[in-house]
């Protein structure tokens, strides 16, 4: 838990905001040297003393105690919700926050969650969408980026360089500030009075070498950091490799359904074509019933010569029926038969034609056998 966010709290008294997580005091504890800290910050530094954000003085916790009087302070606050409209004073800004925002979304990542206090824990520690100051600010590194990408930040050359400065400055401070005492140590000082100032010295280069420690410690969280990140890429590595090899086994299947269609319509293909022909068959048989004539007469037109003629001389089709006829409406149904090259002992030589008695609906009523004279016209219109 952490403490409370606000659109105002850049202009609220640094007084009260909290010197570890940044943000107004949540439940005020007074450390030993006067700053205070939110009470879940404190509780979640680990082992009996708590080191103070801003000025490193440490604190037991034993030592530690609520601020009540402070708190009391607090509830005058003007405050801003960070997620809506709303201001008003401090005491009420909890309140509010619990009825008007039971599920706040991250304006950053757009995840959701339960209270404000989760999503200010969110925004504070773990969104990787929300920008961040490097934590070497003041020692030069004034760079701010996005929390995913401060790995790849702590590679830069502007962040070694001011890890190195660091250093630097921080032991050049330890030789000059060791110079400066011994120099203006009496020589002909006391043994007693030596020692004491011998003390100092060494007290002031714990403090400084401590500040050194803190700035090797950034530097191996980064490195921690790296590592946990090759370690995360290594798992979506082994996770993608497993996903391309499923990908491949879909494509094979899918592959081999599509081989399966392909020789599928290369068998439905000839059968097309069969259909085709019988389609266009019919459709000469229906042009055909356009022209039934009634009157026992018959002017067959046959199209397509060359093509038929061939036809026959192939033996593909030997013989070709005119449309049907009457000869009456109510008389005996006909047709020819056309061999074009020939039929029986004219085969090859002439072309064959015959009359052909057809069973018409009109049977019943006509006379039998039939034994009317037939005529046939061949008429050349070339």
């Amino acid at each position: 838990m952490v403490g409370f966010d606000a659109k105002n709290k850049d202009t609220i008294n640094p007084l009260y905001l909290c010197r570890s997580c940044n943000l107004i005091l949540r439940e005020p504890f007074q450390l030993t040297c006067g700053h205070r800290q939110c009470k879940t910050c404190i509780e979640a530094t680990e082992g009996d003393v708590v080191k103070c954000a801003e000025c490193s003085e440490e604190s037991p916790k034993s030592e530690i105690m609520p601020d009540r009087g402070f708190r009391n302070d607090m509830k005058l606050l003007q405050i801003s919700c960070s997620l809506c409209d709303w201001n008003s004073l401090f005491k009420e800004y909890e309140e509010h926050l619990i009825k008007t925002h039971p599920n706040p979304v991250c304006e950053f990542c757009h995840e959701k969650f339960n209270s404000t206090i989760r999503l200010d824990e969110h925004k504070q520690k773990e969104c990787t969408k929300i920008t961040v100051s490097c934590p070497l600010k003041e020692y030069g590194c004034a760079e701010s980026v996005l929390r995913v990408q401060l790995a790849d930040h702590y590679l830069t050359d502007q962040h070694q360089t001011a890890i190195v400065n660091v250093v630097k400055r921080s032991g050049f401070k330890i030789a000059s500030d060791q110079h400066e005492r011994m120099s203006t140590m009496d020589v002909d000082m006391g043994q007693g009075a030596s020692n004491s100032m011998m003390t100092t010295t060494n007290e002031t280069m714990s403090s400084q070498m401590q500040e050194i420690y803190e700035a090797i410690n950034i530097l191996a969280s980064g490195i921690q950091t790296l590592n946990d990140d090759t370690q995360r890429l290594s798992t979506d590595s082994v996770r993608l490799q497993s996903s391309v090899e499923l990908l491949t086994q879909d494509f094979a299947t899918l592959k081999l359904s599509v081989e399966e269609q392909g020789a599928f319509l290369d068998g439905i293909k000839p059968n097309q074509e069969i259909l085709q022909q019988e389609v266009a068959s019919l459709k000469q048989k229906i042009d055909d019933m356009q022209y039934v004539s009634y009157d026992g007469t018959l002017i067959w037109k046959i199209t397509s010569f060359n093509e038929k003629m061939m036809d026959a001389q192939s033996e593909r089709q030997t013989s070709i029926y005119s449309p049907p006829f009457y000869s009456s409406p109510t008389g005996y149904k006909m047709r020819a038969r056309l061999y074009l090259h020939g039929d029986g002992n004219a085969r090859r030589t002439h072309m064959s034609l015959f009359f052909v008695l057809m069973r018409g609906p009109n049977d019943a009523i006509l006379k039998f056998p039939f034994n009317y004279k037939v005529t046939f016209c061949l008429y050349d219109q070339t």
